[in-house]
This record gives C-alpha cells, sequence and structure tokens, in this order.
C-alpha cells in the first residue's frame, strides 16, 4: 500500500512539473516584444537592434527584430506582421515618424503598447512612451564645441561657417539644430560666424534621410561659392552620415593639406568610420549616444509596462508629437574628440582598439 501511496505521490509530483513547464511556456510565448528599425545601412541602428534583441532574450522575451530599409511600407507592413504575431510591445524607431498613424490606431486596437525609439511618431494619440536621449543637448554640444575650437569667446574672427542639418521627416532634427544654433546663432548675427551660403535655417540646410551623397553633393556646390583663397573654418554637421558627405567634399576640393587643412568639423554617433576620421584628423568631434544605455532603458521600461509598475521618465514637457505629450525618458550624451576617444570608446568596451584602425 505505501508503495502505491509513493508512486502516486511521484506521479503528482511530476505532473504539476510538467503543469507548470507548460504554464511557464505559455507565459513565455505571451511575452512577445517587436521591435521594428528603420534600416540596417547605418551602423548605429544596427547596434540598437543587436543590443536591444540580445537583452530581451537574455531576460526571457520572445523578439522580433525587422528593419525596414528605409522604406516607410515595409516598416508598416512588419508592424502590422507584429501585430498579428500578438506582440505585446512594438519598440519602433521609424523612418517617417509622421507616416506611422494609421498602423499605430490598429495595434492600440488590438492592446498592444508602442513605445517610440529615438526618433519621435508624430500625428498619434496612441504612442505610449519614447525613450531616447536628449537631443537638444546633442546639438548643444556640437555648437559649443565650435566655438571653443574657434575661440569664438575669446573674441577671435570673423569665421566661415557652413551647416548641415538632418532629414526634415525626423522630428529629432530639428531639436538638434535648435540646440546647436542657441550656441551659434549669436556669434552669426553679429558676424563672428559668416555663412556664405546663407543657408541658416534649418530646412534650407537639411539632408533627406540624412543621406551621405546628398550631403556631399550640397557641400560640393557651396564650397564652389568660396574663392581660391577662401577657406571653410568649421562646419556644424548633425550627423556622422552627413559629416562623411563632408569630408567627400573637401577631398574633392583639395581640403586637407597644411595650408588648407579640413575645417572644424562635427557629427554624432561615433561610427567606426567616423571616428577614423576623427584620427585622421578630417572630423572633429563626434557625440557620442551609448545604445547599450538607451538599451537597457527600453528594456527596463517595457518589463515595467508588462508587469504594471511604475514606469521611470524624467521628461513630460518637451516632446509634443502633435496630438499630446509623450512621457519620455531621456539618456544623456557626451562628445568624442581625438583627446577622449580612447576613455570613453575603447575603455567602456563599446569598441575594441581594432575596429578604429
Amino acid at each position: 500500500m505505501k508503495k502505491i501511496i509513493w508512486l502516486f505521490t511521484i506521479i503528482f509530483v511530476l505532473f504539476c512539473m510538467t503543469a507548470c513547464e507548460d504554464d511557464e511556456s505559455d507565459n513565455m510565448s505571451n511575452n512577445k516584444i517587436g521591435i521594428a528599425m528603420p534600416t540596417q545601412s547605418l551602423q548605429r541602428w544596427n547596434q540598437d537592434g543587436t543590443n536591444m534583441k540580445k537583452q530581451f532574450e537574455d531576460a526571457g522575451y520572445i523578439v522580433d527584430l525587422e528593419y525596414a530599409n528605409d522604406d516607410v511600407e515595409t516598416q508598416i507592413q512588419q508592424i502590422e506582421n507584429m501585430i498579428i504575431r500578438k506582440c505585446d510591445i512594438i519598440i519602433i524607431g521609424s523612418i517617417d515618424g509622421t507616416k506611422l498613424t494609421d498602423v499605430i490606431k490598429e495595434a492600440a486596437d488590438a492592446g498592444v503598447k508602442i513605445i517610440s525609439y529615438d526618433r519621435l511618431i508624430m500625428g498619434s494619440e496612441n504612442i505610449d512612451y519614447y525613450v531616447t536621449f536628449d537631443n537638444y543637448m546633442v546639438g548643444a554640444l556640437q555648437g559649443q564645441y565650435i566655438i571653443d575650437k574657434l575661440g569664438l569667446e575669446s573674441n577671435k574672427g570673423p569665421f566661415n561657417l557652413e551647416i548641415i542639418t538632418g532629414s526634415p521627416d525626423d522630428n529629432n532634427a530639428l531639436f538638434f539644430y535648435n540646440g546647436a544654433m542657441e550656441k551659434l546663432k549669436p556669434y552669426i548675427d553679429s558676424g563672428v560666424l559668416k555663412v556664405k551660403s546663407g543657408q541658416t535655417e534649418f530646412i534650407d540646410a537639411s539632408t533627406q534621410k540624412w543621406d551621405t551623397t546628398v550631403a556631399a553633393e550640397r557641400m560640393e556646390r557651396i564650397i564652389n561659392l568660396y574663392n581660391s583663397d577662401e577657406k571653410i573654418d568649421a562646419v556644424l554637421s548633425s550627423n556622422d552620415s552627413c559629416a562623411m558627405g563632408a569630408i567627400k567634399a573637401f577631398e574633392k576640393a583639395g581640403y586637407g593639406t597644411q595650408d588648407k587643412p579640413f575645417p572644424i568639423l562635427t557629427g554624432q554617433d561615433c561610427d567606426k568610420l567616423n571616428v577614423m576620421a576623427i584620427l585622421e584628423d578630417k572630423q572633429s568631434m563626434s557625440v557620442f549616444k551609448d545604445t547599450r544605455d538607451l538599451a537597457i532603458k527600453t528594456v527596463e521600461m517595457t518589463e515595467n509596462i508588462l508587469k504594471g509598475n511604475d514606469v521611470e521618465i524624467n521628461d513630460n514637457e518637451s516632446y509634443n508629437n502633435g496630438k499630446k505629450v509623450i512621457q519620455s525618458y531621456l539618456c544623456n550624451p557626451i562628445y568624442v574628440d581625438k583627446n577622449n576617444y580612447k576613455d570613453v570608446l575603447i575603455s567602456s568596451g563599446y569598441y575594441a582598439e581594432e575596429d578604429i584602425k
């Protein structure tokens, strides 16, 4: 009799263990995270997607990561598929933040939460949270760097400045521009900084899709406005892909010699090729946004949403998408140049030394 009771006890325990495993499996299948990134053509988006996917999977989530190759219709279809596959939360780095209103409503109607990732999705009341870097600070760092390197606060000048802003369909681009121009505009107004092209407004200096070739062609046209005995002293470039376009244009125009060195040139993202350009004195600085930090914060935000916990935000004022102010978490950027790149990029493990040689 005891043997029979013992046998039934073992069977019962095994049954319970199996049931628990099935429940856990069911719970895991419900923890699906969709990640819709804009493109794989830029290094930073590859890193963002990879960092988030790894951290979510390490935390036990099922992850659906898609890249849309800068095609809006492809991204819309990918998000629709994530809704069909019953993702609980979809994290979107948008291609065009104005074109996703309908598919975002589909997600909301299906009970899917939306986190806008680094690029604010506009015109939708169904955006739950926004996680990004302090984009105004990015521009401020770039503008201050130019001021410091030209010695403008010591009344040096005048100097020739040109401006390359970002894509008009990226809401962040205007924040970068405004942050930089708050620093630089007083010197432009006083004539200490001269913009020979006259293109100081955001839209006039914009670069559709942040395209390197577009930036290069525009900078070539600007360089041709200058006489042979004139040189451009500084270029405010909002990001690294635009900075790379500027480098190509300056190389073509014969810059890079002792008599005609490359101008002070800003950037953003610390792409490998641009860090190499910094070490070669072709680019002066790049604003570093550690995507590992952004991924960590996004994972924390997602877990708190799913568990019904309070979600940490640190900005509830700055980011209005035309329908409402989006609750946001902003990470802090820092600038990198030839003097500090080892401390910021190498010692932190973001890059290995051989990555940028």
